[in-house]
């Protein structure tokens, strides 16, 4: 039988009674357990759903058939914190053609690729895919270099990446790309989580991360360090070459945070909208070579959503295109990285052939030679 409007209250509480029940969307393309939908309720209020369709009983089990809404609970301390580094960025560009030392942008330069290569070769891809292992003394230096990014502690970022890669493009995404470029590049940080990412969120495994006592130390400590490595550390070297504090605060402290802070930012947006798929035509990632040139080679994004555990995250650029290669096959040649993982040429080719879009190299050379 169906009950119309059902009473949301008397729902939740006989659903409490038995772990028997579950939930799902009107369309049935969503269906998870009712314990993970009302944990979810509870952490973002229940304005994220409207009200409850029908429930249906069937042989002692309810179905209730419910509208998901996307509620726009927005987090005003990210939006004035966004807004004021936007604002500051804005003076620091100012400052560069006006009173920053040449030293100065070659610094802010360096730091800008120190923060991305920590985020990139550390967080990214030896916590977050365990691509390749790492030595203690690489393992210290990441976390310094990833905390300068101050992108959210590894614990956190490696959590919400990997719910990312196991839902992407759904409501469990993060930074869903199907609600557009401006939440997927940002707007996802200035507004709470989607529910279904909070409850995807609690069966992802983060054993290895909770195990790993120096990931655990950056996380008890991570705003003390950021700090005074993201903020205070840029602010004072550049007063060994006689420049301003100000202008070194606001050109190698906040206008480098941010510029760093898009982009990785662009992997989420535009590399999840534009460009070719040369490994994997059905998913939304793509090739995308000004992205990986900004975030030092994160842009081949096709590639590493088809084969997220190699150290490479890319096929094709090289060095210039990935920075971040280039520093794990240096850490590699002293020993302080090993068990770097790849794709073999045999898989590589297979999976171009069967479910590329026709454009990579090898093809196109292929129809050239017909």
């Amino acid at each position: 039988m169906e009950h119309g409007d059902p009473n949301p209250t008397q729902i939740e509480r006989r659903a409490r009674s038995t772990s028997r029940y579950r939930f799902r969307s009107v369309s049935g393309r969503i269906t998870v357990s009712l314990n993970h939908y009302l944990q979810a309720r509870a952490h973002a209020g229940q304005r994220s759903f409207c009200a409850l369709r029908h429930c249906h009983i069937n042989k002692g089990k309810i179905d209730i058939f419910i509208t998901l809404k996307t509620a726009h609970h927005v987090v005003w301390p990210n939006v004035v914190f966004f807004i004021l580094v936007h604002l500051g960025s804005l003076y620091g560009i100012y400052l560069i053609f006006t009173k920053a030392k040449w030293q100065t942008l070659v610094f802010t330069y360096f730091m800008y690729i120190v923060s991305n290569t920590g985020m990139t070769a550390g967080v990214h891809r030896l916590w977050a895919h365990k691509a390749y292992k790492a030595k203690l003394p690489l393992k210290i230096l990441l976390v310094l270099m990833s905390t300068i990014g101050f992108q959210g502690s590894v614990h956190q970022w490696v959590r919400d990446h990997r719910v990312h890669h196991k839902y992407s493009e759904t409501d469990a995404d993060p930074h869903n790309a199907t609600r557009g470029f401006f939440f997927s590049h940002i707007g996802w940080l200035l507004m709470k989580k989607h529910p279904e990412v909070t409850a995807k969120g609690h069966d992802i495994d983060m054993s290895d991360l909770r195990a790993d006592k120096l990931i655990c130390l950056q996380k008890k400590y991570y705003y003390p360090l950021v700090l005074l490595l993201c903020f205070i550390t840029p602010t004072v070297i550049p007063l060994l070459w006689g420049e301003e504090i100000w202008t070194a605060f606001f050109v190698a402290g906040i206008l480098r945070y941010t510029f760093s802070l898009h982009t990785i930012f662009l992997v989420n947006s535009l590399a999840h909208m534009w460009g070719t798929k040369p490994y994997d035509k059905r998913m939304k990632p793509a090739e995308t070579k000004s992205v990986s040139f900004l975030a030092c080679g994160e842009g081949f994004h096709n590639y590493h959503h088809v084969f997220p555990w190699d150290y490479k995250a890319a096929e094709m650029g090289g060095y210039a295109l990935n920075i971040s290669r280039l520093f794990i096959d240096t850490m590699a040649k002293i020993g302080w990285a090993y068990d770097l993982k790849t794709v073999t040429e045999a898989t590589l080719k297979r999976r171009i052939i069967r479910t590329g879009d026709g454009t990579h190299p090898s093809l196109l050379k292929e129809n050239d030679s017909f």
